[in-house]
């Protein structure tokens, strides 16, 4: 989502500091959140400026930094599905990771996992006798 521009961000502040209004109506006449309001209202005291933060990548993922060893796993084991890696990878090293993150760090990593259903059902069988 886009941060709001300058000029909405500018007109909410002067809105509340010509007075005779409250935080919650100026929040209900410019269609924003009570939060929105409070939050332009800090960082103009905190900042002086009503410019947006800098947007952020993010945090990143658990398995950054150990591309070679999941490279080394995806090649010994290509028939496990995710959450046989994952499960592994516990093993391995303690670290707990989701399927979704073990997931978008294989594809990122452009380790693509062939799914052979056939070989993996049979595998199932075999270890439930």
């Amino acid at each position: 989502m886009q941060p709001y521009s300058l000029d909405l961000r500018e007109k909410i502040i002067s809105t509340y500091e010509a007075g005779n209004t409250s935080i919650r109506q100026v929040a209900e006449r410019f269609q924003v959140s009570k939060t929105t309001v409070q939050s332009l209202l800090k960082r103009k005291q905190a900042t002086g400026t009503l410019k947006p933060a800098r947007a952020t990548r993010g945090k990143a993922s658990q398995l950054a930094g150990y591309e070679t060893e999941i490279a080394q796993m995806v090649e010994q084991h290509q028939d496990y599905m995710l959450a046989e890696y994952c499960e592994y990878w516990q093993d391995k090293t303690g670290v707990r990771v989701s399927e979704s993150t073990m997931c978008r760090f294989l594809q990122k990593q452009q380790l693509t996992i062939k799914k052979n259903i056939s070989q993996h059902s049979s595998r199932r069988s075999g270890s439930a006798s």
